[in-house]
């Protein structure tokens, strides 16, 4: 694993040396410059940064990047990543999950969200998918101005 850009992306080499860019499956994590985003970003360094992990994916997104779960000695990266709170289960990709991980991802969440855990300490934390449109949406407003 070479490089993490964000709580939900990653870079990996493969065996002949070759990059790919990982979008963790499952998760949607919060923007660098959303709350939180730097503490995702710092804990998924600290689970995969200069670690061997393995991929298992079935596609890529819109931008090119495998979607997939990444696991690193037999843990999902993506459900830690929703258990210590720095990470929502990605609900509207729920369906490409398992039914195993889509339970899994959703009872984690609950109980991180129960305990507080994370960007759950929040009273109403802006999930990046909203973060995102309201991002858009005030770059749209500038330009018009």
């Amino acid at each position: 694993m070479v490089g993490v850009s964000d709580g939900d992306t990653i870079t990996v080499l493969d065996d002949v040396q070759a990059q790919h860019r990982i979008r963790l499956a499952g998760i949607d994590a919060p923007e660098t410059k959303q709350p939180y985003g730097d503490a995702s970003k710092r804990h998924l360094s600290g689970m995969v940064f200069g670690e061997s992990v393995s991929v298992e994916y079935e596609k890529h997104d819109r931008y090119g990047r495998i979607v997939g779960k990444i696991l690193k000695d037999g843990h999902d990266a993506s459900l830690e990543q929703i258990r210590v709170g720095l990470a929502w289960h990605y609900k509207q990709y729920q369906r490409e999950q398992s039914r195993e991980d889509r339970s899994a991802y959703a009872e984690v969440e609950l109980q991180a969200q129960q305990a507080h855990t994370g960007l759950w300490r929040d009273s109403d934390p802006v999930p990046p998918w909203r973060w995102r449109l309201e991002q858009r949406a005030k770059h749209r407003i500038k330009r018009a101005l």
